[in-house]
């Protein structure tokens, strides 16, 4: 049996409760995404600074944050499932803080890597713990929405990671970048450990508040049973690999394939992750409002079609010779990376007992950061360096290369599609009509 804590009381589903809990907890998202822009970049400093080759500075962006993120990311999910989830985001929150500001202290490869691991292990406590917490703050109609909210967290950190740590390493270095995003950290986990309450799990579910202890097998078990949560993440993982996967290359493909300098390459993707990344958020929040998310279908159906339609634009980004014509389809295609991450927690959440909802995100995690961290930023290259001595060049080869990722918008609106088929029953029977 699981025991709450003695900070658990009878009014914290209180609108003023609930609202900061979801304020609180997408900051932390927000320097969650943060830390992953700021190494990317920062990158050619800290290539320079330390010395690396191309292939070391690689390794260090993306797989070495990933090794840890994906292997500890389940385990703590499973601890998040039976333990004080506040407590487990405070800590988590506090770790990958202190790890970014030891990366601006590294003095070598090695430092620099083992900082990295600490970051992925501290990542892998944030989101899964912080998704299952607002799910027990909100009512299932409710939760689409509330996540969607909590998906702000990616614009705002994809700005702080890129706009402010590249103005910050431009007018000082870019160790202290590390510093001015990782010490603040530090201090939020305390705000989060002493004012977040911790809720008692399940208690709008249908079952009631949940105590039973779900072992990964058998929570795996049951998310095989509930066939519209494997469409999600299946979907949710896709959807990272196409849309996330495209962006990781989209500066090296501007400057290759038109002229672009880093800065003028930065300076046009900015906005569109500050300014029209937020408003797709917001616009989500608003679309996918509790008399929607009433019929879930509405929501998949919703997802499925918008990223569906995204797919053309993306092809044509990286098919069209034309600058004006790629910068203005990335205009429309970078919201879309944004427009599935909260509708898509907050359904999981819908479809899933409270008992195992920290372990459901936890694969979907799991899953999109293999797609993110690894398969996208190893596979584009590995392709493109293969189409280089057939095209001529570096840069056809690599446009060829996102055009060959472009489609899989395809595949990931088709789970949003079928989920769509069982995902009302399979709502009721956890959540509730």
């Amino acid at each position: 049996m699981i025991t709450h804590t003695a900070d658990v009381r009878t009014d914290d589903a209180s609108p003023s409760d609930r609202w900061y809990t979801l304020a609180v907890l997408t900051l932390v998202y927000a320097l969650n995404i943060a830390d992953r822009f700021s190494v990317s970049t920062l990158l050619e400093p800290i290539r320079l600074d330390l010395r690396l080759s191309d292939s070391s500075v690689a390794w260090i962006t993306g797989t070495a944050l990933a090794l840890f993120y994906v292997t500890v990311g389940i385990p703590v999910a499973i601890l998040a499932d039976r333990a004080n989830r506040r407590n487990i985001v405070a800590a988590s929150l506090a770790l990958w803080s202190a790890m970014t500001a030891f990366c601006g202290l590294a003095q070598n490869l090695f430092q620099f890597v083992l900082a990295r691991f600490g970051v992925g292990i501290g990542e892998a406590g944030g989101t899964p713990p912080s998704t299952s917490i607002i799910s027990d703050k909100f009512a299932a109609r409710d939760r689409p929405m509330a996540m969607t909210l909590f998906a702000l967290g990616a614009p705002i950190g994809a700005w702080l990671g890129s706009e402010l740590a590249g103005a910050i390493a431009e007018r000082y270095h870019w160790r202290t970048a590390f510093l001015v995003l990782g010490v603040p950290g530090i201090a939020i986990g305390v705000l989060v450990y002493l004012t977040v309450r911790e809720p008692p799990r399940g208690r709008y579910d249908v079952a009631g508040p949940a105590t039973a202890r779900l072992s990964l097998s058998k929570a795996l078990r049951m998310m095989v049973s509930q066939r519209s949560a494997l469409h999600l993440i299946a979907g949710g993982a896709v959807a990272t690999l196409w849309g996330w996967g495209l962006l990781w290359w989209t500066p090296a493909f501007l400057m290759r394939s038109h002229g672009m300098s880093v800065g003028e390459a930065s300076a046009a993707l900015g906005p569109m992750h500050l300014v029209a990344g937020t408003l797709a958020t917001i616009a989500t929040g608003l679309l996918v409002s509790p008399r929607m998310a009433a019929d879930p279908r509405r929501v998949v159906w919703l997802l499925g079609g918008v990223i569906a339609l995204m797919t053309i634009p993306s092809i044509l980004i990286y098919s069209t010779t034309s600058k004006p014509l790629a910068i203005a389809m990335l205009w429309i295609v970078v919201p879309a990376i944004y427009f599935f991450i909260g509708p898509t927690l907050g359904l999981l959440a819908n479809v899933v007992p409270a008992s195992m909802r920290a372990q459901t995100v936890a694969v979907l995690l799991f899953a999109a950061n293999i797609a993110n961290l690894i398969i996208a930023p190893q596979g584009i290259g590995f392709l493109s360096d293969h189409l280089a001595p057939l095209l001529g060049s570096n840069a056809d080869s690599l446009r060829w290369a996102l055009v060959a990722l472009a489609p899989t918008g395809f595949w990931a609106a088709y789970h949003y599609l079928t989920s769509a088929r069982t995902i009302r029953q399979d709502q009721a029977a956890v959540s509730g009509p």
